[in-house]
């Protein structure tokens, strides 16, 4: 039974992060996000009752192990993680700046790291958990002007992959999800980047990006939250160490 277990979801106050932590919730499942800004947290939690919200930044060791402690404390060990806390940006490789890129493999592979590290002793412990990272088709394959992000998401699936080959024989399951471009904000900053660099029209740099996607279109941040409500189930029981692309048949 999935209903009456406790999730941690990182990046849980807007787009994907929302999308799960609302599908997990009206699974019955009690939902600790996390995220860095209070309103966006406070907003999603007043969507479900469920759902609790805990400030805090994926790149720092002590903050989660603070919100561990504190989020535990009150609703109990975490059966599920998802580690979906992001972020990108567009930069020609011979442009990107050292701190650009230590930021981007900061956010998007440490901070998945730092996430799911301390549930790792207390699921094998118990016999039982669900780690969820959401990666990217970037993490499949290359994409241009993207260098740290590909390089991150590919950090990712190799954890993904490690992780899963450490816990194989005790009850845990570790998989990641990999969406093609999702209609989030984060997609709309994607567009305006650009707008502004190339002089397109909002259509075409919608239509270009959707155009990635055989089927022509934008993933939704629904689709991949199912993605992961089946995962944390019972019936994903023998999946582990998967990279599963949510794109439409852009990568296999």
């Amino acid at each position: 039974m999935i209903a009456g277990k406790h999730a941690l979801v990182t990046g849980g106050g807007s787009g994907v992060g929302r999308a799960i932590a609302l599908a997990l919730a009206g699974a019955g499942i009690d939902v600790t996000i996390c995220g860095r800004r209070e309103a966006e947290l406070a907003k999603v939690a007043s969507e479900n009752g469920r759902i609790f919200g805990i400030a805090g930044d994926v790149t720092n060791e002590a903050a989660m192990a603070s919100l561990y402690e504190r989020a535990q404390g009150a609703r109990g060990p975490f059966d599920i993680v998802v580690a979906n806390a992001g972020m990108g940006g567009s930069t020609p490789a011979h442009k990107t700046t050292l701190d650009d890129w230590q930021r981007t493999l900061d956010v998007n592979l440490t901070g998945a790291f730092l996430t799911v590290k301390p549930a790792l002793a207390g699921m094998a412990a118990r016999k039982a958990g669900r780690i969820v990272f959401i990666a990217s088709t970037a993490g499949l394959k290359g994409y241009a002007y993207v260098a740290p992000y590909v390089a991150a998401k590919h950090g990712v699936i190799g954890l993904m992959r490690a992780l899963a080959a450490e816990t194989a024989k005790s009850g845990v399951t570790v998989n990641a999800v990999c969406p093609g471009f999702v209609e989030t904000e984060m997609l709309e900053e994607s567009i305006q980047r650009i707008i502004d660099k190339t002089g397109r029209s909002v259509e075409q740099a919608r239509s270009g990006l959707a155009s990635t996607n055989p089927q022509g279109r934008f993933i939704q941040p629904q689709e991949v939250a199912a993605a992961v409500l089946w995962l944390c189930g019972d019936a994903a029981q023998s999946i582990t160490g998967q990279a599963i692309s949510i794109s439409g048949g852009e990568t296999w």
